[in-house]
């Protein structure tokens, strides 16, 4: 990247146009401009997460899980800032594969759903899976209007998958338990 960041404030984008990775220009609420900003608003609320105090039991291997994450969403970015250019590839898909299936082995089946909840931490993971939830649907909104690889929707698919584990792995290893939704079940007739 060399001096490429060392002027921050450029005014280019002051009548309401940004640039791409490919120097092309379009409007700053383009669908792949909201997309990115989807995706970096996810990063950052990924970043939150991983400032806040996780459980000892859990605490290395989830940072370095979610850093790994945080490095897979500026892929993700820079594909989604470059029109046709690929940077996220199937073998980080896979990997937020092998990550659910060894986490979601150590939690209890659900027979409910739960309240996003319980501790500051896993609350805040369930955050990340709201957002990750939004840039997903701007992600697949983007593919509807221009061509867009598979990788991205599927990433951000499986992460909020994995991120909704998390949460209940972070209740887990805290010594608490996921908060069920308590409802009425009604008769119908």
């Amino acid at each position: 990247m060399g001096n490429r960041l060392s002027k921050i404030a450029t005014r280019t984008g002051d009548a309401g146009m940004t640039g791409l990775g490919d120097g092309s220009r379009v409007e700053k609420d383009h669908l792949r401009i909201c997309a990115m900003g989807d995706v970096d608003e996810l990063n950052s609320e990924i970043g939150v997460l991983l400032a806040t105090p996780l459980p000892d039991s859990a605490s290395q291997a989830l940072q370095d899980l979610l850093l790994q994450v945080q490095h897979d969403l500026f892929d993700l970015g820079g594909e989604l800032c470059i029109p046709n250019y690929t940077l996220l590839k199937s073998e980080q898909v896979a990997r937020l594969d092998d990550w659910l299936t060894q986490y979601n082995a150590t939690l209890a089946p659900l027979s409910e759903f739960i309240l996003p909840g319980g501790t500051m931490a896993a609350a805040q993971a369930h955050i990340c899976r709201t957002v990750c939830r939004r840039a997903e649907r701007s992600v697949v909104r983007l593919g509807w209007d221009v061509e867009i690889n598979d990788a991205p929707r599927q990433y951000l698919n499986r992460l909020s998958d994995l991120l909704f584990v998390l949460a209940r792995v972070l209740n887990q290893a805290a010594g608490g338990k996921d908060v069920l939704w308590k409802h009425e079940k009604k008769e119908t007739k």
